[in-house]
């Protein structure tokens, strides 16, 4: 399997802001009588940390360049940011807490040139910022159909991992739900017991589990190293799309495993998701 290497170009965000209508209205006012698409927005977060919540919203921006779907970022880990390291051009720092930033989130879904909305979470502030969401409307409007909303749910190995999806499900309703399992660092998930697993996984109607596999850790960290996308370290490009010099075997490392990523991102039907299910996967343009 090979991948292609489409370049990622920046998206331009117009300025203007909705009018204020009242609160009851305002999922309404905000949502509909559009005749652009419907825009998609993914919170990726959970509420431990070290589980690889980052390296998720990665994938997915990488994912959606390939697949040619205009997609913009907002990097909750104010003020240092990590996605925005790796992808500048599309990402904005944001404090997910401060009413002016989510305004600058949620106030130009319908404005923005690219509708797929990725959202890194801050780890700890998975469960605030879903309150904040159903607080403004938001979930409100997913219900509806006017918005279409997905979480990814990065889990660790622990109970505590468990706890978070009994705490998350009541905000669930009218969103897409995915459990990540992500072993990008190595993770067992030997504290889970079956049944208590399942006990949790059930109660949310429709969830789906995910599972991100292990990469090579000398591969990771040359790529952290050197602060690119996978998808420009794999095509042996710096930030600039400059010429680099990575060793041809941690780019069949990071390549390999990025298809595998990309291949439950395909089962589970991501751009059909984001209404940009037309065509196949970039990921398969060069197959032989």
């Amino acid at each position: 399997m090979k991948l292609s290497f489409p370049l990622f170009l920046p998206c331009s965000r117009p300025k203007q802001r909705w009018g204020q209508p009242d609160a009851a209205e305002r999922p309404r006012a905000v949502f509909e009588g559009t005749d652009m698409a419907k825009p998609a927005v993914i919170v990726v977060g959970a509420d431990k940390g070290g589980v690889g919540k980052t390296t998720v919203s990665r994938t997915l921006l990488d994912y959606f360049n390939a697949n040619t779907v205009p997609t913009r970022a907002f990097d909750t880990e104010s003020p240092r940011g990590t996605l925005k390291r790796f992808h500048p051009d599309v990402t904005e720092i944001v404090d997910m807490t401060a009413t002016a930033d989510q305004m600058k989130i949620f106030d130009t879904l319908n404005t923005a040139t690219p509708s797929v909305t990725v959202i890194d979470v801050r780890a700890g502030l998975m469960s605030p910022a879903l309150a904040s969401l159903r607080d403004i409307g938001f979930l409100d409007a997913a219900k509806a159909g006017q918005i279409t909303f997905a979480v990814f749910h990065i889990l660790g190995p622990s109970i505590a991992s468990l706890d978070e999806i009994a705490e998350t499900a009541s905000f669930m309703t009218g969103a897409k739900y995915f459990l990540v399992k992500n072993f990008i660092n190595n993770t067992s998930f030997f504290e889970w017991d079956q049944a208590t697993y399942n006990s949790y996984f059930h109660r949310i109607k429709d969830a789906t589990e995910l599972t991100i596999p292990k990469l090579n850790e000398m591969a990771f960290e040359q790529v952290e190293v050197a602060s690119v996308p996978f998808l420009k370290f794999v095509a042996n490009k710096g930030i600039h799309d400059e010429a680099a010099n990575y060793s041809f075997v941690l780019r069949g490392y990071v390549r390999h495993w990025l298809a595998n990523v990309w291949s439950e991102y395909d089962r589970i039907k991501l751009t059909d998701i984001v209404s940009f299910g037309a065509g196949k996967s970039a990921i398969r343009s060069g197959e032989k």
